[in-house]
């Protein structure tokens, strides 16, 4: 128990964590469905199904390409499965929280393995530093160079806002796992 009476959070080594069940169904929640390719935002690059950017063969996706609900599905948990080896791998030593664990993976599933790689987050995480890695994801908030987190006018921009959305969403559900579970 810490100071305040609460229970730290329990932390696994990330070798034996995997994707759970929910965090699957909220990456493609939160990334919607499209059957046809489709630019998300200015500068991407074209996804189709659940935000996917390469099919479940390795080959990536194209303007024109189109997923059937079933097989984008399919499609998002082999893209995830050939990144989370890797994203393991990254973080070698580390324990995380299920919670931690399932938001990092949907990062990269979001910004890509080599984002992850060069990203403040794995490095503070390395360190054993975690609030500083949940604040780390803060600094995640720009599409095509452009900062996704500016409004205009007092209101939300239409170009980007939902990558910031996303951002602050799993910063908030860091913070959750930094206190009792």
């Amino acid at each position: 128990m810490s100071d305040n009476g609460s229970k730290s959070p329990v932390r696994i080594p990330v070798a034996a964590l995997a994707l759970s069940a929910a965090g699957l169904i909220g990456i493609v929640t939160r990334e919607g469905y499209t059957e046809k390719a489709i630019i998300p935002t200015t500068g991407d690059v074209p996804t189709a199904g659940f935000g996917s950017t390469v099919h479940a063969d390795g080959t990536r996706v194209r303007m024109g390409d189109r997923l059937d609900p079933v097989r984008a599905l399919y499609t998002s948990q082999a893209h995830i499965a050939r990144d989370e080896a890797k994203f393991r791998a990254s973080l070698s030593g580390v324990a995380l929280t299920q919670g931690e664990y399932d938001l990092y993976l949907d990062f990269t599933y979001q910004y890509g393995i080599s984002n992850w790689r060069g990203s403040s987050m794995r490095s503070q995480l390395l360190a054993g530093n975690y609030s500083a890695a949940c604040d780390a994801l803060l600094r995640y908030r720009f599409a095509a160079g452009y900062d996704c987190s500016t409004t205009i006018n007092g209101q939300p921009n239409r170009r980007c806002w939902g990558v910031w959305e996303r951002q602050r969403e799993r910063y908030a559900q860091c913070l959750t796992e930094q206190v009792a579970q």
